[in-house]
């Protein structure tokens, strides 16, 4: 599970503790990275997620198959972009806030400020791990639910 603009490391921190393994943010801000490892050390989660100062846009996202956002709404029609070049097909990934403005939703959920969306990446085949057997997203119930649980 990937985390894209992470901020202070909630979101990371609520898939690990649903279980998704591993769980990654990218935040570009030094301090917020900072933030986001205090809180996992305080969660006991220190070693358990992990947090990079990098810049999305730097980030391969060639071998993700779960990705968050919650980011402003001007730089989603880059991240689609993006996105559909890099993700493998099979992958979910879940927008909080404000929806991808051209994608088409699987699952809406929440009212207002809470709702968030989530978009599964099609493409010619389903997504292959390195061993062969087929990836499939979380399945849009704990996606939706980690953004629900930190918004």
């Amino acid at each position: 599970m990937v985390d894209l603009g992470s901020g202070d490391g909630r979101i990371v921190l609520a898939a690990h503790q649903c279980g998704l393994r591993p769980a990654v943010g990218y935040e570009l801000n030094p301090w917020l990275v900072g933030l986001a490892r205090l809180h996992a050390w305080r969660a006991g989660c220190s070693g358990s997620v992990c947090y990079h100062r990098k810049d999305l846009w730097k980030v391969s996202l060639r071998d993700c198959h779960n990705v968050s956002v919650f980011l402003a709404p001007s730089v989603l029609p880059l991240l689609e972009d993006k996105l559909q070049a890099e993700l493998p097909a099979g992958a979910r990934v879940v927008s909080g806030r404000f929806p991808l403005p051209t994608w088409q939703p699987v699952a809406v959920v929440g009212e207002g400020l809470d709702r968030v969306w989530a978009y599964d990446v099609h493409g010619s085949g389903p997504a292959v791990a390195s061993c062969g057997m087929p990836i499939k997203a979380i399945p849009e119930s704990t996606s939706t639910s980690i953004l629900r649980t930190v918004v």
